[in-house]
């Protein structure tokens, strides 16, 4: 695949908790430039994001981030205030207690709850594949759907591990056909990304493809 196809798969990622609003708009710009498809950024850049592309790139943001353990109307409400900023796509940390727990009609309803407050807006399903078995990982694929989300995405690229070419290939193998997968996490290269794409994947959660095109412009100079 072409380096700028690839591209408009990517979630542009900034998500430190020390980001400045000067490195948010510069995010927006690369990712206005590049012809990403969003930029995710915290939510409390939603509004100043919004307003600064003008409706030129999707704005992302995370709830619930990055631990999932907050409660269905504390992630109701964040995808709410997101939405109403100015979000295009809302990405959910699944509550991971309960899917241990294995309490998975609970999981659902949460999700579910979630997606009516975003309407028609995008929701991706984060459920950090490197804290569960692969079992758990099989039966989010079909707890996502049933809910209703968009996507299911690997990690936040906040614990012990990020996206496997494993785990999306399993995902792949499970989802059904309306359900899509972004992955997450440790994509540090084009070519990373063209085996995630290429085992299923139609997002890609990173910041290192763009940094890498910008680095190989200056390397023409």
């Amino acid at each position: 695949m072409e380096k700028q196809e690839i591209l408009r798969y990517v979630d542009h990622t900034l998500l430190s908790p020390t980001a400045t609003e000067a490195e948010i708009l510069a995010i927006c710009d690369d990712g206005i430039k590049y012809n990403t498809a969003s930029v995710c950024i915290p939510a409390s850049f939603v509004r100043t994001a919004a307003d600064y592309v003008k409706g030129k790139i999707a704005i992302c943001t995370v709830i619930g981030f990055p631990n999932g353990y907050t409660t269905t109307a504390a992630k109701c409400f964040e995808a709410a205030d997101a939405i109403q900023n100015g979000a295009d796509e809302i990405d959910m940390v699944v509550n991971l207690t309960l899917v241990r727990d294995g309490k998975f009609d609970e999981v659902r309803d949460e999700i579910a709850a979630v997606k009516k407050v975003c309407g028609d807006k995008i929701l991706k399903v984060i459920i950090e594949t490197c804290l569960l078995t692969d079992e758990e990982k099989i039966k989010m694929c079909a707890v996502v759907a049933e809910a209703g989300a968009d996507f299911i995405k690997t990690s936040t690229g906040f614990s012990k591990g990020g996206a496997t070419r494993e785990d999306v290939a399993l995902m792949a193998a499970n989802c059904p056909p309306d359900l899509k997968i972004k992955a997450a996490g440790g994509i540090r290269s084009f070519a990373d990304a063209e085996d995630f794409i290429s085992l299923g994947a139609t997002r890609l959660g990173t910041s290192a493809l763009v940094k890498l095109m910008k680095a190989e412009a200056l390397s023409d100079y």
